[in-house]
């Protein structure tokens, strides 16, 4: 005699795989916010490449005018200035971001297959970086050299690394005693070849998380420093340069100091979110 399972009822595993892999709304909202950011940060100033230009009859002024969000004290058009500032912001955050992921993957996996002295030195490196303030310390280095956003990027991608490191590191240290790392051993493939081909793919998850996340802190403390005079020169198209040189305006036209501390919110949100959508899609997928 057959009965009735329900299985008709119950979605199975390959239609809860299809579900998972399915954007949400927000996940939808964070991609597209983060497209758009890139794609301002790559043409924009293409798209607006007279963003200094000034308008020194409408200096401070309210939007309006052929000004969608008025003008800074120079008389320069705002939006065009939020536009053309992309680049600056979001290339620097993305040149810490990667470095960082590049040092951290390159030190982790090293330290976590290897172990014994390798993992004892660079467990010893990335605690003593992980001691130091990473923001202030990149304050008084950019301090002494006399400012400069390539130094100010460099020591932080430095500053930075140590997180993957040990992130990755422990990471590895869970994928090393499996039975495929052995079974790979036993084969002979070369070192670099299962750390890189088999350990690492099962690593990815937590790496591209992490790198976003990277991606939206590297954002806040670039733009910190330029906000303090250290990153980007005075009167480039920066968010953090111009929330410092705008904020000045705050009563008599808000939007030029709002727009750029907006924008800073809104993208490192969304990045933010989107790693971590990205993160559970790796982490549920299924061979």
């Amino acid at each position: 005699m057959t009965t009735r399972t329900g299985t008709a009822a119950r979605p199975g595993p390959g239609n809860r795989s299809a579900r998972r892999v399915l954007p949400g709304p927000l996940t939808t909202v964070c991609a597209v916010l983060t497209a758009l950011m890139v794609a301002t940060a790559v043409a924009g100033q293409w798209v607006f490449p007279d963003w200094n230009r000034q308008d020194l009859m409408s200096t401070g002024a309210m939007p309006g005018d052929g000004h969608l969000l008025g003008t800074d004290e120079l008389g320069r058009d705002v939006w065009h200035m939020l536009v053309a500032g992309a680049r600056s912001t979001l290339a620097g955050a993305a040149l810490v971001a990667v470095g960082s992921m590049v040092i951290g993957n390159l030190l982790g996996l090293t330290a976590g297959y290897f172990g014994g002295i390798t993992d004892t030195a660079v467990r010893r490196l990335a605690d003593l970086l992980l001691a130091l303030p990473a923001l202030l310390v990149t304050i008084v280095v950019a301090g002494i050299g006399g400012g400069g956003y390539a130094l100010a990027v460099g020591v932080l991608v430095v500053l930075t690394s140590p997180g993957d490191v040990r992130l990755v590191r422990s990471a590895v240290l869970e994928q090393r005693h499996r039975p495929y790392v052995e079974a790979a051993e036993t084969l002979g493939l070369p070192t670099w070849t299962i750390m890189a081909r088999h350990i690492w793919p099962n690593v990815l998850p937590v790496v591209v998380a992490n790198t976003m996340l990277n991606f939206a802190g590297a954002i806040v403390a670039l733009s910190s420093l330029s906000f303090l005079g250290l990153g980007v020169p005075p009167g480039a198209p920066d968010w953090g340069r111009m929330l410092a040189e705008n904020r000045t305006l705050l009563y008599d036209n808000p939007s030029a100091a709002l727009a750029p501390a907006v924008a800073v919110i809104v993208c490192t949100v969304a990045v933010n979110l989107l790693g971590d959508r990205l993160f559970e899609h790796f982490s549920d997928r299924r061979p």
